[in-house]
């Protein structure tokens, strides 16, 4: 894993810019996991600090292509980053792995390629999509959320289940059109649960998504956030406010959220 490092306006390698931020774009602080797979350790460092503070993403870094290889079959993500020109496996290579076991996780390519023949190749080989360097930081993580919303069948930054509503971009919560202050955590949580109605989420899993691999330093905490979400909501294990989701508690296996009317 690497250090964050603060994200700056345009970031550099040697003399040649890699990609600049042109201007501001929303905190949408989705809590998705995702691997970057990049060889260039400050540009590494760079975006994974942007994918993390900018979008709220859970980043892994893998540094070589057989590490993201590696990463990529052992691990669940929701995006895959990954650079072409890399030691070990060349990105193609672990493109064409991933693609191969009939792994369907949405893949950006970052390419100093232009040609038209090479960019047809990646799509060809299953890429979803690419960004020739240098790119612009902002683009590169709409291009990311729109990527992880199309992987599992959202294409608007709106999310809504009974009475609850929540808007990625402006990251905004209401229930019946009333608003809701939450925390970044509990906003991160609860999205991510509105992703997933009515499947049951270990706390691990929860854990590994909102942190990455430091999850363990935050595992006394969940059932805190968990609770502070349920009284902001309206609702308590026993009394769920109507129309309103509700977050059940499974012992020894994690949580679920029910849709209005779904309640066991």
């Amino acid at each position: 894993m690497c250090s964050r490092a603060p994200v700056e306006n345009r970031f550099r390698s040697g003399s040649q810019t890699l990609f600049s931020q042109s201007s501001a774009f929303p905190m949408d602080n989705l809590p998705m996991r995702i691997l970057l797979i990049e060889d260039e350790t400050r540009l590494a460092e760079n975006l994974a600090s942007a994918f993390r503070e900018a979008a709220g993403f859970a980043v892994d870094v893998a540094s070589s292509g057989t590490t993201g290889a590696e990463y990529a079959e052992r691990a669940s993500y929701d995006l895959i980053v990954l650079d072409l020109m890399l030691p070990g496996l060349s990105g193609v290579h672990v493109l064409r792995g991933i693609r191969s076991r009939g792994d369907h996780t949405p893949i950006l390519i970052l390419t100093a390629i232009a040609e038209v023949a090479s960019i047809i190749g990646l799509l060809n080989d299953g890429a979803d999509d690419y960004l020739a360097k240098p790119f612009d930081l902002g683009e590169l993580i709409a291009r990311a959320k729109a990527l992880i919303r199309r992987g599992k069948g959202v294409s608007h930054p709106v999310l809504r289940i009974g009475e609850i509503e929540i808007n990625t971009l402006e990251q905004t919560v209401t229930r019946a059109h009333q608003p809701i202050s939450l925390s970044p955590t509990e906003f991160r949580i609860l999205e991510y649960f509105m992703h997933r109605p009515r499947i049951v989420i270990s706390k691990q899993k929860l854990l590994e998504h909102l942190y990455d691999f430091t999850w363990e330093h935050h595992s006394n905490v969940i059932e805190v956030h968990i609770s502070n979400l349920r009284k902001k909501l309206g609702e308590s294990q026993d009394f769920p406010a109507p129309g309103s989701v509700f977050l059940e508690t499974l012992r020894g296996r994690g949580y679920r959220l029910h849709p209005p009317g779904s309640r066991p």
